[in-house]
């Protein structure tokens, strides 16, 4: 897959800062890393509609404060959004029910990140999840390794739950450069066995403070091997967040992205990104 094509399909007014998306019957559903809320926006009529995630849900969330919200992903009848890890008031998963789109639960998943720390040897100020996938049976999150020791791991998770009840096993992976800055995980979705993965490059070791967007690159994850099958840069100038699948045929596979603007406008844009296979 060398072939692709990128364009900018929406803008979303009133979303900020996405982070991540799902797609489904002509309705993105986003996270913005800044704010406690789900917000669904409808591709044909440009409605938006917004639904705390929390009590007193803000937008702009004061960055030492915010929740974080980096990751979302669903399976059956409930949406699960993840908090980054990054700082202590960032480990909570919220569980949204599908249809309502009402809060069903709220956990909170320290012992859960602890052990993902331990395991990959992974410092407090690195860890950052990016990226989650649920299939049902098991858990694929997605460290971003933008961090001082630049570790892109993905663990996958199974037992009876993410609380007091799992098993974790780790992958490390070195991802390719863009202007001699290593990319790392933003963001990964699960086509057919298959783990199609975002990662950007920023000139920042840190986690928690941002630095210059070199770029972004797609690539592809083989489950069972858990080896990178592909890796294609495309673009040298945006930070994308988050991967939804939009259309797939027997020639191509076609994704919705988000880009995190880094900023408190609350402005958001969509593109679609082509893959021929």
């Amino acid at each position: 897959m060398e072939k692709f094509q990128l364009s900018l399909l929406f803008k979303i007014i009133g979303l900020g800062s996405a982070s991540g998306l799902l797609f489904q019957n002509n309705t993105i559903l986003a996270i913005g890393d800044n704010s406690s809320y789900l917000y669904e926006y409808q591709t044909e009529t440009a409605k938006l509609q917004r639904h705390p995630l929390a009590e007193n849900a803000q937008e702009n969330t004061p960055k030492a404060f915010k929740p974080d919200f980096e990751a979302i992903t669903q399976y059956a009848d409930s949406i699960y959004i993840f908090g980054s890890g990054s700082t202590e008031n960032r480990n909570f998963m919220v569980q949204v029910d599908s249809k309502t789109k009402e809060v069903i639960k709220t956990q909170e998943l320290t012992d859960l990140y602890l052990t993902m720390q331990s395991f990959a040897k992974i410092a407090p100020e690195d860890f950052n999840i990016e990226g989650v996938i649920y299939n049902g049976e098991t858990w694929f999150f997605f460290n971003r390794g933008n961090g001082k020791t630049g570790k892109n791991v993905v663990f996958t998770v199974e037992g009876k739950n993410l609380v007091n009840e799992f098993q974790i096993i780790s992958n490390e992976y070195k991802l390719p450069k863009i202007k001699g800055v290593r990319t790392s995980f933003t963001d990964a979705i699960l086509v057919d066995n298959k783990i199609y993965f975002l990662a950007s490059a920023e000139n920042s070791n840190s986690t928690y403070d941002d630095g210059e967007v070199l770029g972004s690159i797609i690539g592809r994850i083989d489950v069972k091997k858990m080896k990178i099958d592909f890796t294609q840069k495309i673009s040298d100038t945006h930070k994308f967040e988050g991967i939804t699948l939009y259309k797939k045929s027997s020639n191509e596979i076609e994704f919705l992205l988000c880009e995190d603007n880094d900023t408190e406008v609350l402005e958001a844009d969509i593109y679609k990104v082509v893959l021929s296979k």
